[in-house]
């Protein structure tokens, strides 16, 4: 048996434990009460009004919630949340939410937070309840406008019942959430602005929609997202139910500490948009947008106009054929209607245009002269879109409302049906007055017809006629004659623009093709002793299409692709005309033990992937029709001078019969995602390169991947990086592969990449039973 004895001194310092524990207890309980005390509470039966010019301000000073005008109209105003610090001009404190989001009200108007409960705003001018909280029925004490933002009600419990945050109109601040089923909505100033909002979906995507089934901008692909949101240091992300970012994008002035005010917002032109309060220079500044380019924006010119793309890279509204952008009338007078002079088409050069209501326009494969004529004899068709990018299509729209966009490089040419106009027909008999006549009084006599000036109108058309059909013919002989001698003959040594050869000279440039540099691939010198690399086509495709390709390709410029010189198409011989890269292409590098141990160098390496990365992106998005690869690989990646990458063979999928669908985009990043494996590793012509890499970095040996030939000094985490987006785009289930912008953001070290799952198993059935037991994707690992 054992006995147990308490000496003096333990008993002492037991008892000054407990004392020293439960002061420190009331200490803190005491300090609690203070800090509770000082939050201003928003009691029952508190009122705002527009009068009174009264509002609740939060502890911090930072917010303030109260009545303010935002309209047109001096005498409507609308009640919300807004930033309320110091360092702010009154004028620039932002609105942050709006109770109801578009609802307005007079002067007269308040609202309260009623004995029952309830947030109630009275509109005076309608002598009606404009909008409530609808929260009588949850035993609501208290309100708060709490440090972040988010104005909170709470019951007797001190449990949230309900908040602002909650109920987002057209803006997201730092802290708050964006949940399934919870939608930004952008502000009503015009007839087409209230129908743009982002959503957050189950499948974990950001969604910019027009209406509910017009999607415009995706962000975001991962099941495991369950909220978005935008954190304090300048990050829109989606987080797992770990809070653990899936996915992020970043604003330019991000984790900059002199920054204390940001917001998100869905701008009144559809635009997703992340503000900054920069105190240096006393304005919100612009530091992200998720659409570069407006014009890719959903009828982002409004019922009636057309996007315009400028020089300088911004864009511009044009309204050539109906009112502007605010008009509730419809654009075009002839909808539903007869012209009695009769009809005719207004022709719009590279136009894309589409229907509003309805959006879902007609789709048909005919030639041009016939969906135009189509549309003519169609009463109700509107306008029409012919797709000139080999396709075929034919795009009729029934709506008055039409939009589009415009700008020198999209192969589309549009028509828009509209009356003839009745002052081409000129009156019998003119007015006895000395002055000119009126639009109106010739648009009275526009059914008589002056038959002398007709029978003048038409011999002097014929004239011209004939004129035009010598001239013509002279032209043809002359280019003719000038095509028998040589194009290079004539060409200016200093000539930049895209050069049209013969064969003969095809021939001639290559030494009758004995300068080979590879399969169907010869080497050039043009007059101006530049070297080009010549690429003979065999495809079995029409002079047209060859030439719409040649178009497309010749207008696509970026420093990492292989700039297009010429091209021949010409008795059946089709061959390009590239830039020469003085060092070949990548995978000899690869091959080539010498080149990869002493200047094939983990830095240079890195300098590679990004620069592909980053073509790869701009031939996804930059470019303004969509251009995949069909064909990426390290033999098609060159190496100039200075051993930049420059990526060729990019759009010679459409000469193959290949289309121009986005769908290739996934197969390009796959091929990017076995390449980065490969260069990395240095094992090209490897069977099961990308599944023995990913079992050394799954077991933490990523090291051993990297090619043993490099000397040079490795950045592992450069290397960690590398390996985790590689192993994200060769992912079997094409969904969970990211965008090439997204991998040149991993790539630089500008956005964090999650550790992927096995990419060589197909996701589909592991998804639903990651639902089903509630494991987040790592734990598949």
């Amino acid at each position: 048996m054992f006995t147990f004895s308490v000496s003096p001194s333990i008993f002492g310092w037991v008892v000054f434990h407990i004392k020293m524990t439960v002061l420190f207890g009331f200490l803190v309980f005491l300090f609690s009460s203070v800090v509770v005390s000082q939050i201003p509470q928003i009691p029952l039966g508190s009122k705002l009004s527009v009068v009174g010019n009264d509002y609740w301000v939060s502890p911090n000073g930072d917010f303030a919630f109260g009545f303010f005008n935002s309209s047109d109209q001096p005498n409507l105003y609308s009640v919300g949340i807004r930033f309320n610090s110091n360092s702010i001009p009154i004028d620039k404190q932002t609105v942050v939410w709006v109770a109801g989001a578009d609802v307005f009200v007079g002067y007269h108007s308040y609202l309260q937070l009623t004995q029952a409960g309830d947030l109630v705003l009275f509109d005076s001018l309608k002598g009606t309840i404009a909008w409530t909280s609808n929260t009588s029925h949850l035993s609501v004490t208290l309100a708060f406008l709490l440090d972040n933002g988010n104005l909170i009600l709470q019951n007797g419990d001190q449990d949230v019942v309900w908040q602002s945050f909650s109920t987002p109109s057209d803006t997201l601040i730092p802290g708050q959430n964006l949940n399934v089923g919870q939608t930004l909505r952008a502000a009503s100033r015009n007839s087409v602005s209230s129908y743009y909002s982002l959503s957050f979906d189950a499948s974990g995507k950001l969604k910019l929609k027009w209406q509910s089934d017009v999607n415009y901008w995706t962000g975001g692909s991962t099941l495991s997202a369950v909220r978005a949101t935008l954190t304090s240091v300048g990050a829109l992300q989606l987080h797992d139910r770990k809070s653990k970012p899936v996915w992020s994008v970043f604003g330019d002035d991000h984790d900059d500490s002199l920054v204390s005010f940001r917001f998100l917002r869905l701008d009144v032109d559809g635009n997703l948009r992340m503000y900054s309060w920069v105190e240096a220079l006393g304005s919100w500044q612009l530091v992200w947008q998720a659409i570069k380019n407006q014009c890719n924006v959903f009828a982002t010119c409004g019922l009636c106009g057309i996007c315009v793309f400028t020089d300088e890279g911004s864009t511009d509204c044009k309204y050539p054929f109906g009112s502007g952008v605010d008009s509730n009338l419809k654009c075009l007078t002839l909808y539903k209607q007869k012209c009695e002079p009769g009809v005719t088409m207004l022709t719009l050069e590279h136009t894309f245009l589409y229907g509003i209501y309805p959006h879902n326009d007609t789709v048909t494969r005919t030639s041009l002269e016939q969906c135009k004529s189509s549309c003519l004899e169609d009463p109700q068709c509107t306008s029409v879109t012919v797709v000139n990018d080999g396709t075929a299509q034919c795009l009729t729209k029934l709506t008055p409302h039409i939009t589009g966009y415009a700008h020198p490089s999209i192969k589309s040419i549009s028509f828009v049906k509209m009356c003839l106009d009745p002052v081409a027909f000129l009156p019998k008999h003119r007015p006895t007055s000395s002055a000119s006549p009126s639009p109106l009084s010739l648009l009275k006599w526009s059914h008589q017809f002056c038959i002398p000036c007709l029978i003048g109108a038409t011999m002097g058309t014929l004239a011209a006629l004939v004129i035009i059909q010598i001239g013509i013919g002279l032209c043809i002989l002359r280019r003719k004659s000038i095509k028998n001698t040589t194009t290079l003959s004539h060409m200016d040594p200093n000539f930049r623009g895209l050069i049209i050869l013969s064969y003969r000279e095809i021939k001639d440039l290559t030494g009758n093709f004995k300068h080979r540099l590879g399969p169907k691939m010869f080497k050039g010198v043009l007059p101006s002793n530049q070297a080009v690399a010549i690429k003979d086509l065999k495809a079995a495709v029409s002079e047209k299409q060859f030439r719409r390709t040649v178009s497309i390709i010749s207008s696509i410029h970026h420093k990492n692709l292989v700039k297009l010189e010429g091209y021949c198409c010409e008795s059946g011989q089709k061959f390009l005309v590239y830039e020469f890269a003085k060092n070949g292409s990548v995978d000899k590098w690869i091959e080539e033990a010498s080149l990869s141990s002493k200047r094939l160098t983990w830095k240079k390496r890195m300098e590679i992937c990004i620069g592909v990365a980053r073509a790869m992106s701009y031939l996804h998005t930059g470019c303004r029709e969509f251009v995949s690869h069909g064909n990426l690989k390290w033999e098609n990646v060159l190496l100039d001078a200075e051993l930049e990458a420059k990526v060729t063979d990019f759009g010679l999928r459409r000469v193959c019969g290949g289309g121009a669908s986005s769908g290739g985009a996934a197969e390009d990043v796959a091929n990017f995602g076995d390449m980065m494996v490969i260069l990395v590793s240095g094992r090209q012509g490897v069977k099961g390169v990308a599944e023995w890499a990913y079992k050394e970095w799954v077991e933490g040996r990523a090291e051993t991947v990297v090619d043993a030939r490099i000397k040079n000094v490795v950045d592992s985490e450069e290397v960690e990086r590398a390996l985790r987006i590689a192993f994200w785009c060769i992912q079997v289930d094409e969904r969970l592969r990211p965008s090439m912008g997204e991998v040149v953001k991993v790539l630089e070290g500008t956005l964090l990449v999650d550790p992927p799952p096995p990419p060589f198993v197909l996701r589909r059935l592991l998804v639903g039973e990651l639902l089903e037991s509630n494991l987040e994707p790592e734990n598949l690992i």
